[in-house]
């Protein structure tokens, strides 16, 4: 077990958020409001997987909604507590531990604010090793646990406890009430025991974020490039550099969909990439060819800083490099390319590994 107070949330929000694909919600905001917590109730106390009791019982926490709404509407940190109070009561039994659904930007920090507000352990794991914009796309769906029932709160004061047949209704229904309630709450859901997490979950993603931050600070600091850092530490390849020529966003049925067109030069000739998202990034294609592709990450950087660049954030002119990296083999099996591969999203492609693709334009 270690514990982590304000400050260390520095470089963890900074690495989570290259993680997150370019979703996963605010960063800057997610960091504040896990801040604020900390300040007011006292450091978080995060534990391993294999410090987790099989008996615990973890819930996540995670903010659910269209990342393009979130800039205006800023939520003020009652809401996810309201959320997992209220999925407490309805299990009729205290939740021990609670856990990041997903590896990003505010979603890798808001169970910080959970954790030190209710003044439990937080588990160093996640459910994806990205981020993604439904809620079955989680490895415990392929292990047949269920997403409810789940709690869902907004910042008006209300709450609701949805229970569902499976994970795709779970997802239907609770997109339907965040619609509602503006296109962005507050969640507590996958209700699981610590032998269950051990099984299904994605063990030390706080501590790769942690470190993936403090490589790209280290990085700037040392006058070194920050994008080696990320190719390195995720074994990722880089798959453009060039500048923000147009973005076409959007928000549809509480997702932020869109694509972002990227003007770059290459051995003396003008060369594009198109990047397609709802929420992150799913789709790269270069000069006319698909270079990556989801459950692979796709992952948008400043040149200059290695920041990462979310899709709310993407403007004409901004100067990025992007990176590709292999996601959880789980992902890569046909069970999981069902749940989250491109044709999930509508896209007539078939899965091709980015190291595969990498290796055939090389070769």
């Amino acid at each position: 077990m270690r514990t982590v107070s304000e400050h260390g949330l520095e470089h963890l929000a900074l690495g989570a958020a290259v993680l997150g694909t370019g979703g996963g919600g605010d960063p800057y905001v997610g960091k504040l409001l896990a801040q604020s917590a900390i300040r007011q109730h006292g450091p978080v106390n995060v534990v391993t997987v294999d410090e987790l009791e099989d008996d615990a019982l973890v819930v996540s926490s995670a903010m659910m909604g269209a990342p393009t709404v979130m800039v205006e509407k800023i939520p003020n940190g009652d809401e996810v507590i309201r959320a997992f109070k209220a999925l407490e009561d309805y299990l009729g039994q205290p939740i021990t531990h609670t856990t990041s659904a997903e590896a990003g930007g505010m979603n890798s920090t808001i169970p910080f604010a959970v954790a030190a507000a209710l003044d439990i352990p937080l588990v160093d794991a996640d459910m994806m090793g990205r981020a993604f914009p439904e809620l079955q796309m989680c490895l415990p769906t392929l292990y047949g646990l269920s997403a409810s029932p789940m709690a869902i709160a907004d910042e008006k004061g209300n709450v609701a406890v949805i229970e569902t047949i499976d994970n795709l209704w779970t997802e239907r229904l609770a997109r339907s009430v965040t619609v509602d309630m503006g296109c962005s709450a507050m969640i507590a859901l996958y209700a699981l025991t610590g032998a269950q997490v051990k099984e299904s979950m994605i063990a030390g993603t706080l501590q790769l974020a942690e470190s993936l931050g403090r490589s790209i600070e280290s990085a700037r600091r040392e006058h070194r490039d920050p994008i080696d850092v990320v190719q390195s530490e995720l074994g990722g390849v880089r798959l453009f550099e060039g500048k923000v020529a147009d973005v076409n966003r959007h928000t549809q049925a509480g997702f932020a969909r869109g694509e972002c067109q990227l003007a770059g030069r290459d051995a003396g000739k003008d060369t594009s990439l198109v990047l397609r998202f709802q929420n992150e990034h799913l789709i790269a294609i270069r000069d006319g060819e698909v270079v990556a592709t989801v459950p692979d990450l796709i992952m948008v950087l400043e040149t200059e800083t290695g920041a990462p660049v979310t899709t709310e954030e993407l403007r004409y002119g901004f100067r990025v490099t992007v990176v590709a990296a292999p996601c959880d083999p789980r992902w890569r099996t046909d069970e999981g390319l069902a749940v989250v591969g491109p044709r999930y999203f509508g896209y007539d492609i078939d899965y091709v590994p980015v190291e595969e693709i990498t290796r055939a334009k090389s070769s």
